[in-house]
């Protein structure tokens, strides 16, 4: 089974600029009017500015402290990390138009 989670945003060009630094790269595949991040054996992060609405996605790392930094050094914030009962430290980040990416890394 594949995965293709669509994120929806109100301007492409932001959202790609957004999302490459996001992802670290830019979007691995351009199918139409969809930009494609491939991001697990059979999963994929599309952005799609057809249409507008939030959208909730956590991915799963491994080296969360990296991203994060990363993702300040281009200016991009975030919510406090939490670290959760079982070890889980788990951060929420929102794009520029309210959609909210969380990263989890299990310890």
């Amino acid at each position: 089974m594949d995965l293709y989670t669509v994120i929806t945003v109100s301007d492409r060009q932001r959202a790609l600029d957004w999302y490459g630094v996001f992802f670290g790269r830019p979007a691995d595949e351009v199918i139409g009017e969809e930009h494609l991040w491939h991001v697990g054996e059979n999963a994929y992060v599309v952005i799609d500015d057809r249409r507008t609405g939030r959208a909730t996605l956590t991915l799963g790392v491994t080296d969360l402290d990296d991203i994060l930094g990363r993702l300040a050094a281009a200016g991009i914030t975030h919510d406090p990390v939490e670290t959760y009962g079982n070890g889980v430290r788990h951060v929420d980040i929102l794009d520029p138009d309210g959609n909210s990416l969380s990263l989890a890394q299990a310890t």
